[in-house]
């Protein structure tokens, strides 16, 4: 998956982008941490309760230019992508998953678009 100026995760008609306004250490304020590339990556868990290790995961990457990202929901081992939004069974999940965009928003991290 390549970086986009904007992105969604599978199934959302939703799009983000990184706030303008946002720098590094806005990002590592938010739970991001760097990776060796110079990117900045989140990972939560979208399950009802934390420390359950099943359930789906949010991936989401900055560039280290904080012009681009690339977003996804992920199963729990983070090696298959996966659709929340096909399935009435996947409420919770789809819930939360706003529930931490709507956070970055007002935090200052991303825009909706």
């Amino acid at each position: 998956m390549a970086f986009k100026e904007t992105a969604a995760v599978e199934g959302s008609d939703v799009f983000y982008k990184v706030n303008p306004a946002a720098k590094r250490y806005t990002l590592r304020d938010n739970g991001f941490t760097e990776t060796n590339s110079g990117n900045f990556q989140l990972i939560r868990s979208l399950d009802a309760t934390p420390q359950s290790k099943e359930g789906f995961k949010l991936k989401i990457t900055v560039s280290k230019d904080l012009q681009t990202l690339k977003m996804s929901v992920t199963t729990a081992n983070g090696l298959k992508s996966m659709n929340i939004f096909k399935n009435e069974k996947h409420i919770m999940s789809q819930e939360k998953f706003y529930f931490l965009m709507d956070g970055m928003i007002s935090r200052g991290v991303f825009e909706k678009v």
